[in-house]
């Protein structure tokens, strides 16, 4: 299905907190998944790596993942995007304040991302266009 932002059905999903992974390979081709917060922009879905994290090692290797956003309850709707990230710094922690905002509501979402705590992290950038949706309500009993 393609992504309609406007559909009041896939904003639910993809405004709220939702569970998502992100997939990547190793040097040896292993994949290796990984739980993150991500936010949707005007033209991206966007998640915010540590500078430290070993994610970003993989990624400048091989930009290809994929990012799976999912519910867990009826009616399991789902959006998988498989593209080639792009990465860029987060300046001054915004992309990181907006993100986990969404996750920890805005007061924890400051704590989380205060520079003071943890240096500015990357962005890593997966294109709308490459998303597919999908919704299992239809064929549930």
């Amino acid at each position: 299905m393609k992504i309609d932002l406007q559909s009041a059905e896939l904003r639910s999903l993809l405004d709220a907190p939702s569970p998502a992974t992100l997939t990547l390979h190793r040097e040896d081709g292993q994949a290796i998944t990984s739980p993150v917060w991500f936010r949707v922009t005007a033209d991206a879905f966007e998640v915010v790596v540590a500078a430290t994290d070993h994610k970003l090692v993989h990624l400048r290797r091989d930009p290809l993942c994929i990012l799976l956003v999912f519910e867990a309850v009826p009616p399991f709707r789902g959006v998988e995007v498989r593209a080639r990230a792009t990465i860029e710094p987060d300046e001054d922690a915004r992309t990181r304040l907006a993100v986990a905002s969404r996750y920890l509501g805005p007061d924890a979402g400051r704590a989380y991302a205060d520079l003071a705590l943890r240096p500015p992290g990357f962005v890593v950038r997966l294109p709308l266009s490459a998303a597919r949706a999908w919704n299992l309500g239809d064929t549930l009993p």
